[in-house]
């Protein structure tokens, strides 16, 4: 299999990892412990009428901060501590979600609590060319992406052993192992900051909980729901 690292738009027809570790794949990984369906949609707008449409919970930011109006923001510590019955989370980001709008391969959400179970299932699918997304952050590149992919990458290289991993990706693997480092990163990027301007700290720690949760999210182009792989 080969392993390749993109920004913003995926190489591969075949299999894509989107991550936005700050916070959209962070979130939705978590939702998925609590909504059986999450519909990514690409304005505020077209969330409100969906809201209308399914009942569904409706989240989302722009800048990071909750969009008014909405029930609850693209936060993962919002969303576990939120009830609800609906079962179905629409969700709008300023970045994670407008990337996912773009592929046209099958798609996995990765992030830091879900690698080695993304990783477990992007092997598992057993396809020729798996490329890793990074969001970015404002069409600019996010360290914090870079990372989460280069642990991502890792585990999958711990589980194919005739993967061929682009030197992009070896990179992120590299930079990804002093963890210490990593964190240091998350803190002090620009998303970081951002997030610890609105109150989001506590965000910054949860999505750097590695391997915490088992939830693999599969998006159809239409929405996301969890796969169950070994």
């Amino acid at each position: 299999m080969k392993v390749t690292l993109s920004f913003e738009e995926t190489k591969s027809s075949d299999v894509s990892i989107m991550v936005d570790v700050l916070r959209a794949s962070t979130t939705i990984t978590s939702a998925l412990n609590k909504f059986e369906e999450i519909i990514p949609c690409f304005t505020p707008e077209e969330a409100f009428k969906l809201k209308s449409e399914t009942g569904g919970v409706i989240a989302g930011e722009r800048k990071g901060a909750k969009v008014e109006g909405f029930d609850i923001g693209n936060s993962p510590n919002a969303i576990k501590d939120f009830d609800s019955d609906s079962k179905t989370l629409i969700l709008t980001t300023s970045n994670g979600t407008r990337i996912l709008e773009k592929m046209n391969s099958k798609v996995l959400i990765g992030c830091l609590n879900n690698a080695n179970a993304v990783a477990d299932a992007s092997v598992e699918l057993g396809e020729s060319h798996l490329d890793l997304v990074m969001a970015g952050v404002w069409g600019k590149f996010a360290i914090e992406d870079f990372l989460a992919a280069g642990e991502i990458i890792y585990q999958i290289s711990e589980k194919c052993s005739d993967c061929e991993i682009s030197e992009y990706a070896k990179s992120a693997i590299l930079a990804s192992r002093d963890f210490d480092a990593v964190k240091k990163a998350f803190y002090e990027s620009t998303s970081g900051n951002k997030l610890k301007s609105l109150g989001y700290e506590k965000d910054i720690e949860f999505s750097l909980c590695k391997n915490s949760t088992k939830n693999v999210g599969k998006y159809d182009g239409k929405k996301i729901n969890k796969i169950n792989f070994k």
